[in-house]
């Protein structure tokens, strides 16, 4: 009996555990980059994954919650950033934004795919799977 319930208590509070760092990982927000700092990030980041967006583009602000819940679910392994075009258009030029939303992940430095549009969250999932494998 003892070890039944010495059981049960370790995995709540391995639920417990798990639970709250999602929560906490629920909470990362991309980082903000631009024409100074875009560089550096594709430098510096393995993996990442860049939103372009501007504050006037209604289906900019549908993504935006997306691209945060992606975020904080890839922690650790994605890096996550947002370009505002209006704001920084060198690196807008540089990657030849015509559209808004557009999301360009990035491996290693190069772009390894695009994905334009208001986009549901599981299409950009998919490709965000693909981009770890």
């Amino acid at each position: 009996m003892d070890d039944e319930l010495e059981s049960i208590r370790k995995r709540y509070i391995t639920d417990i555990l798990n639970n709250a760092d999602k929560k906490e990982a629920k909470k990362m927000e991309p980082v903000v980059l631009t024409d100074r700092t875009f560089d550096e990030a594709l430098k510096n980041d393995k993996i990442l994954v860049v939103d372009f967006w501007a504050t006037w583009c209604a289906p900019c602000r549908f993504l935006s919650p997306v691209i945060e819940e992606l975020a904080g679910e890839y922690a650790g392994r994605i890096n996550f950033g947002k370009v505002d075009v209006d704001e920084n258009p060198h690196v807008s030029a540089k990657f030849d934004i015509r559209s808004i939303p557009t999301v360009i992940m990035f491996k290693n430095g190069k772009v390894v795919d695009t994905s334009i549009g208001a986009v549901p969250k599981q299409m950009l999932e998919a490709k965000l799977k693909r981009l770890l494998n």
